[in-house]
């Protein structure tokens, strides 16, 4: 689980495969960091209480919006989603009142005709003072005048446009999938090899272990016979250049038993087998093997 867990952060972390909005609602979003380069301390109005809405307020909520205003034909279900993100409920008869208080407009409804109109925009940018408006129509029909993308500072998306965003992004995604997946076989490759190694460890702790009993018992005899002739710098000099030593002596076992592990068309267990008879390990093995069980049991 933990290997699953660094893998999936390193996929995210060296791709762009979670950087492209495959969503409408959060394409939108990425359109409006485009055009206000910032969304923070920017207003939103949702003009409909919907899935789509509701998923549009979160993705601003997230992105910097500091308020979002709801309004629909119905005002109770306004005044429910206002609440879900501590925003503010409109009567749909007022929209005009507020929208020149509003950054971006999002609208979803099932009006057959058009909801926000040329005329009543082109009075909100004069109160506004031409700074700038984002508006999104993700109704069929269509709730918002094209007619008003034509005003200076006013941008009008649709959802064709939207979706055309999303199926860019979607292109983008799957070449960034690819770059994932060499990613994700490269760390299995990884992860299989040390799972296969975990063969040797017992052996190969076994076979230091035992040589430096061995060097020990050596080290301490030869103290005990020199009667104390010996200085603590004489004795850690003997322990350092007999600890190389027994390096020295394992490491081409060692690398041969890994090696032999490593290779598909070598028999490792014969290997293995070889080297815990051949140095007379099943003791160390058998000891370290009920220490773990007393371990696991406590």
């Amino acid at each position: 689980m933990h290997k699953a867990f660094s893998v999936a952060k390193k996929v995210r972390t060296e791709t762009r495969i979670a950087s492209s909005a495959v969503s409408i609602s959060f394409a939108a979003v990425e359109l409006a960091k485009k055009i206000f380069g910032t969304l923070d301390n920017k207003v939103a109005m949702l003009i409909g209480a919907g899935e789509m809405c509701e998923l549009a307020a979160k993705h601003f909520m997230n992105n910097g919006v500091k308020k979002v205003w709801v309004t629909n034909r119905t005002y109770e279900r306004a005044v429910k989603l206002a609440d879900e993100f501590s925003g503010e409920a409109v009567m749909f008869d007022h929209l005009y009142d507020h929208l020149h208080k509003i950054d971006i407009i999002l609208s979803s409804t099932g009006a057959p005709n058009f909801v926000i109109e040329h005329p009543n925009i082109a009075k909100v940018i004069k109160q506004r003072r031409n700074k700038p408006m984002f508006l999104i129509d993700i109704a069929v029909p269509r709730d918002i005048d094209p007619k008003i993308n034509d005003i200076d500072n006013v941008y009008v998306y649709n959802i064709d446009d939207l979706q055309s965003v999303v199926s860019s992004n979607i292109n983008e995604r799957k070449k960034e999938a690819v770059k994932a997946e060499h990613i994700v076989d490269h760390e299995i490759s990884k992860f299989y090899g040390w799972i296969k190694n975990l063969n040797v460890v017992p052996t190969i702790v076994a076979i230091r272990e035992k040589f430096n009993d061995i060097r020990k018992k050596e080290l301490e005899k030869t103290f005990s016979a020199m009667n104390g002739s010996f200085t603590k710098e004489h004795e850690k000099a003997l322990d350092v250049m007999t600890n190389a030593i027994i390096n020295k002596i394992l490491h081409k076992p060692i690398t041969m038993l890994k090696a032999a592990n490593r290779d598909d068309d070598i028999d490792s267990e014969l290997y293995i087998d070889t080297i815990i008879n051949m140095f007379d390990l099943k003791e160390y093995i058998r000891s370290k093997g009920e220490d773990e069980e007393t371990n696991d049991r406590h």
